[in-house]
């Protein structure tokens, strides 16, 4: 016995404590015979081992994190009240890179969009911000998602993947122009994570103190610089080491080399929004910086390695829904939709109670009226579980206008957003190849684009080269060319 009184610790015990048996003999009866049904402690260790992984997710299967530090070195009180970003503070958080539509096992250097889902245990709860590696996205209605997760998938007969499922939807959605011309160009395979800019990519509000809103689009900017695979360099890293980038975030930590990225934020002025020559709250835009310069907010390092991958990165869940005063959503359809759909997607893969779990708990106390469930653990004892309440246990009802809403009016209805002066969705992507990518790019795109099209087949194929022709006719024109040999 210890000093304590409790038993000393044993090599191992079952899950009720007790000491285990063996952790290498099964009970049988005599050396050939066969197991026995009370071997309790096996058939423990094989119920659970069965049990052992849960689903993993949807998109952003593939991907790792760390935990650090987000310190905030500007002035921002004008535009939020949110005690994370004001000047001086210091918040701890999460962050965890992904890819999109790979599962679980797949290359982690394989061309795709990287998620950038980062976690802030403010004081005033978990404030989520779940963006990309790009400040832009596929569509722009949360109907469509579902659809576009499953064209990156796999086929229902076969179970392979298939470039003629991607770019049927992609060319029967204009709307993801940009965002693919992103996709097929250097941001579609960065280096490393601790090399790729992050963004929030939808637009939010931002409250300040005297209640006055704003938009606001996030920006994070790798403090090591962008860099990228070439097509030949992803393919050979594909090959070679699958967990890339997941090995080289842990021990670049591990060496004490902690990336950062400085966050910059666009402010637009809350009636700004009605007259934007195009619209603010289309996911597949981004903002002119000229007419929203960059605002300097802070900087995230990465400084800690989780302990344990399953418990605080497999388990960990995000979902832009979080927020906290200061900080609200926006009429972006996407996000809005968001909102409601990340939350849900860790109540089935992980529990009904998966905010009580060590990652996702907020540093701060919790009273909410959620009752019991799968795996609850934390619990108000024999307080009343209802609203309004007799019991002393407190609650609110806060009426009146939202302090982070917005104006709407009008008749239900199914369809885009109200159309602003410069709403399309090819010239941004132009814009992007003639103004942004420089000669060397534009044929690495045009060599990219082609090789993604092998497999795809008539009228999806002509299609393709309609869509590239309507980003930038020269450059459709090359990959029409290159695909069919010309």
């Amino acid at each position: 016995m210890s000093k304590s009184g409790n038993p000393s610790p044993v090599a191992s015990t079952t899950g009720a404590g007790a000491p285990a048996p063996s952790d290498r003999n099964s009970l049988t009866v005599g050396a050939d015979g066969p197991i026995v049904l009370h071997d309790v402690h096996f058939l423990e260790q094989m119920a659970h081992f069965n049990r052992e992984k849960v689903p993993e997710r949807q998109p952003h299967a593939k991907g790792s994190g760390a935990f650090g530090v987000f310190k905030a070195t500007e002035d921002v009180s004008r535009y939020t009240k949110a005690a994370v970003f004001q000047q001086g503070g210091s918040t701890e958080m999460l962050a965890r890179f992904s890819t999109v539509a790979g599962e679980a096992g797949s290359p982690d250097t394989w061309r795709d969009v990287r998620g950038f889902a980062l976690r802030f245990y403010t004081g005033e709860g978990n404030y989520d911000l779940v963006g990309n590696n790009t400040p832009i996205f596929f569509v722009r209605d949360p109907m469509k998602f579902p659809h576009f997760i499953r064209s990156q998938k796999r086929l229902p007969d076969s179970g392979l993947r298939d470039s003629h499922m991607q770019w049927d939807f992609w060319t029967s959605n204009p709307e993801s122009a940009h965002q693919v011309t992103y996709l097929m160009g250097e941001r579609g395979l960065p280096r490393t994570w601790r090399h790729m800019n992050g963004y929030g990519s939808h637009t939010y509000m931002w409250v300040n103190a005297r209640g006055e809103k704003s938009w606001v689009k996030y920006h994070f900017h790798t403090q090591q610089g962008m860099e990228f695979f070439s097509n030949a360099e992803a393919a050979v890293m594909s090959g070679q080491d699958a967990d890339f980038h997941r090995r080289d975030l842990f021990e670049a930590i591990a060496r004490g080399e902690f990336p950062s990225w400085v966050l910059s934020v666009q402010v637009m002025p809350y009636a700004a929004a009605k007259t934007y020559r195009f619209n603010p709250f289309d996911l597949t835009k981004t903002w002119s910086h000229k007419d929203y310069p960059l605002i300097r907010v802070g900087t995230m390092t990465l400084n800690r390695n989780p302990e344990n991958f399953f418990a605080q990165i497999e388990q960990a869940a995000f979902s832009p829904g979080n927020t906290v005063p200061g900080i609200g959503l926006s009429p972006d359809k996407m996000l809005l939709g968001r909102a409601f759909a990340y939350n849900d997607a860790q109540r089935n893969r992980i529990g009904t109670n998966f905010h009580q779990l060590p990652v996702n708990k907020p540093r701060v106390p919790v009273n909410s009226y959620m009752f019991d469930g799968h795996m609850a653990y934390e619990h108000s004892g024999n307080a009343p579980v209802y609203v309004p309440n007799s019991g002393g246990r407190p609650w609110t009802d806060t009426t009146g206008a939202a302090e982070d809403g917005w104006e709407a009016d009008g008749a239900l209805v199914r369809n885009a957003y109200t159309l602003h002066a410069e709403d399309d969705d090819f010239g941004q992507p132009g814009a992007l190849v003639r103004e942004v990518f420089n000669d060397a790019q534009r044929s690495n795109l045009v060599d990219t684009v082609a090789g993604a099209l092998r497999g795809v087949r008539s009228p999806v194929l002509e299609r393709a080269f309609d869509y590239w022709k309507s980003v930038d006719t020269q450059l459709g024109a090359r990959i029409e060319s290159k695909v069919r040999g010309g």
